[in-house]
């Protein structure tokens, strides 16, 4: 986990999360190259700091005012100061995908390289893709290919895996498929952050990379995934993050079915429409929204799912009940009315059927305009209520 450390509540932040003792996530941090930033990264007990050593030219001639070999030669410097400090450093290649990868990049590794040699400390590089520039496309031309970057810093510059690592940028929706296209090239490591809130578009996942280990490794190696659902709901009910409804693994709507014939072949079998078994691996329960283009296969197994009926117990599709709810669907909307969806819980997806959305602050006064403006047509509670005088 990478920390600033320059305000008192940066500090206290990493105090704390020190006094956990825990092995990972290791602390880590990001400072400026200055002699004073190495001490005070040394002072706080931090082993590794990150420092910035931008490679393109956009970076050295237009932001530094330096040549190549000003910028080489300072980085180099810097590197040292950090080994004087007692301080790791990790050196992030600022803007790799267009930067002159051999002309500038794989010289300059190597010199990194030495410098790890002759201390005995392993000194990391961080390729940043900062403009979300990266391809995996096969044949595709260095700065802008993945493989060929971590392939290069491999083999010609000769930095082994462990200590390398890929950040990506999402700016062409790329984020994950490079970030897992460094992983197969022998990049060890790969950057994220939780629901990959980042600069401008964001950063890699977190996880979105904890789903993808599984599906490359087979295994789990430990992890508990459902954590993925727990982090969402603390992201969003704490910190007040806004997860898009329809992002994966997270967002309220992600595994949730609304065309008719989906609805049928998950009555049939979940793992016909559902991607994994979200239940087991997310804490995520496949289910199925029910509006206007519903059939009573939809009606059926929101029913099944919203009241937990299975084997014998569950309710077919022809069964009287979910003829006289899908009735009672069609009424409401040959009436006009609208469907306003607000999640009361997050383990049981409660939901109200309103029409004026301003009801929906009286119920949850904290939840905020963009809920109580979601016009997401969805079966509610009230429709059992009003159809058949169920009260939950």
């Amino acid at each position: 986990t990478e920390f600033f450390v320059y305000s008192k509540k940066d500090r206290e932040a990493i105090e704390k999360c020190m006094v956990l003792d825990l092995k990972f996530p290791e602390i880590t941090s990001w400072i400026r190259a200055t002699k004073e930033d190495f001490q005070l990264v040394h002072d706080l007990g931090i082993k590794e700091t990150g420092i910035l050593v931008s490679c393109s030219d956009y970076h050295i001639f237009k932001k530094m005012k330096m040549t190549r070999k000003q910028a080489m030669d300072y980085y180099l410097a810097t590197v040292k100061e950090a080994f004087n400090a007692g301080v790791i450093p990790r050196c992030h290649l600022e803007d790799i995908t267009r930067a002159d990868f051999y002309g500038f990049v794989v010289p300059f590794a190597e010199e990194l390289m030495l410098l790890s040699q002759e201390s005995g400390l392993p000194i990391k590089i961080r390729a940043c893709d900062t403009m979300g520039y990266g391809v995996t496309y096969y044949g595709a031309a260095l700065p802008r290919s993945v493989p060929g970057i971590i392939y290069g810093l491999r083999h010609y510059a000769e930095v082994p895996s462990s200590q390398l690592e890929w950040h990506g940028h999402n700016d062409f929706y790329k984020v994950v498929s490079n970030a897992g296209a460094a992983w197969m090239y022998g990049c060890s490591s790969v950057n994220c952050s939780l629901l990959g809130i980042g600069e401008r578009t964001g950063n890699c996942p977190l996880e979105a990379m904890a789903i993808e280990y599984q599906g490359l490794r087979g295994t789990d190696d430990g992890m508990d995934l459902s954590a993925i659902t727990e982090i969402a709901d603390y992201m969003e009910r704490e910190i007040g993050i806004e997860i898009s409804p329809r992002q994966p693994f997270v967002g309220r709507h992600f595994n949730v079915t609304r065309a008719g014939i989906h609805a049928d072949g998950m009555l049939k079998d979940e793992e016909i429409y559902n991607i994994f078994d979200t239940t087991a691996i997310l804490n995520r329960p496949a289910t199925v929204a029910v509006d206007s283009h519903s059939g009573l296969a939809g009606v059926a197994h929101w029913m099944n799912g919203y009241f937990r009926l299975k084997g014998e117990n569950t309710i077919p599709k022809d069964d009287p009940l979910v003829q006289a709810v899908r009735a009672q669907v069609d009424e409401l909307y040959a009436q006009g009315e609208k469907a306003f969806a607000l999640y009361a819980g997050a383990e049981d997806y409660t939901l109200f059927v309103l029409t004026d959305p301003d009801a929906v602050k009286r119920f949850e006064p904290q939840m905020s305009d963009d809920y109580c403006n979601l016009d997401v047509s969805v079966l509610h509670t009230l429709v059992l209520e009003q159809a058949l005088g169920i009260d939950k």
